[in-house]
This record gives structure tokens, sequence and C-alpha cells, in this order.
């Protein structure tokens, strides 16, 4: 397995999690009719619509995860089967995240009750800020990915009441006490 077989691979999960979400009906872009580079509100209609929002945090930890885990608990696989993991991980995802199973849970359990899924455009963006993060924990220190993971977690749960440790509790295991802190800030909430 050579790294350009793997770029090679990389480069059609682009084309794969387009075309699949194309095909089920998703946007290819925000319905809004505008490209935005980042959208600040969990709240906003464009969120997960655009290029970047606050969920771009969970798909850049995703890939970091990926780095850090393989560096941690298996030291002897080779970058090329992180790389490959990392791939097939972020292709998954961003089809599993779009079926009626996964999009009924996150209605039901999370911050976004209103979630229909992303735009083509926000999908492939998460993908590439997956990789991203893929590739910028790959080369730095342990001690600093573990910064950014720290980081982006805090920041996100900060600024937007939501980031990858919070989604994963409420999806798996709900608690209300976390749903009324997140539903404090939304301005559609009706009482």
């Amino acid at each position: 397995m050579s790294l350009k077989s793997l770029y090679f691979a990389a480069v059609a999960g682009v084309f794969v999690i387009g075309g699949v979400l194309w095909l089920w009906g998703q946007p290819l872009i925000c319905t809004c009719g505008e490209v935005k580079l980042w959208v600040g509100s969990v709240f906003d209609s464009g969120n997960s619509q655009h290029i970047a929002d606050w969920y771009t945090m969970s798909h850049i930890l995703h890939g970091v995860l990926i780095a850090l885990i393989g560096r941690l608990a298996f030291p002897r696989v080779r970058f090329e089967w992180l790389f490959l993991t990392a791939i097939v991980t972020g292709v998954g995802w961003e089809i599993v995240e779009h079926t009626d199973f996964v999009l009924d849970a996150f209605r039901a359990t999370t911050i976004n009750q209103g979630y229909t899924g992303d735009s083509v455009l926000n999908a492939v963006a998460d993908y590439i800020w997956m990789m991203g993060g893929f590739f910028a924990a790959s080369a730095m220190r342990t001690v600093f990915v573990l910064i950014v993971v720290l980081g982006l977690e805090l920041t996100a749960a900060i600024s937007a009441r939501d980031s990858l440790v919070l989604s994963t509790i409420m999806l798996v295991y709900p608690i209300e006490g976390i749903e009324d802190w997140q539903q404090d800030i939304n301005p559609n909430k009706t009482e």
C-alpha cells in the first residue's frame, strides 16, 4: 500500500461522500443559496450547511484521535494503516451520519432537534477538516496533540455548548441537565 494510492483513496472519498449524499437528496449547498466559510451558532439555519461551524471541531478531533490512538495504543502500526483508517472512518461516518437511524437519534437527543443532515458541501468539508486534524496530529508531539484535544473540546463546549464528548453522551445516554444547559442559549426555544 503506497502513500500515492492512499492519497488517491482520500480524494476518492470526497466523491463517494458527495455522490452518496447527493443521491440521498441532501442539498449540494445551503438551501439559502449562499456559501459561507463560518456559521457561528449551532441554532442558525445555516449550521451544518456551509464550510465550517462549531461541529467542525469534532471532525478535526476525529482525525486527531485516530493519529493519537494509533500512536499510543498501536505504536508499531505504520502511518499508511492509520491514514487508511482515517479515510475509511471519515467516509463511513459522513455516510452513516445521514441514515434515518442516526438522523432520528440526533433529532431526539441532541442540541439540534431540527437537524436534517449536512449539505454535500458541509459533509465534504467535514471530511477534509478531519483529514487536516489527522495530518496535523501525525506531525505533532503527543503532549501537543493532547493539548489540541482538550482545547477543541473545551472551546466547543464553552462557546457552542456542544462538543464531541457532549454529543456522544447525549446520543448514548441522554442527560436532562445537559440538555437544559444546551437549550438555555437557544434563541428559538419555546417555553
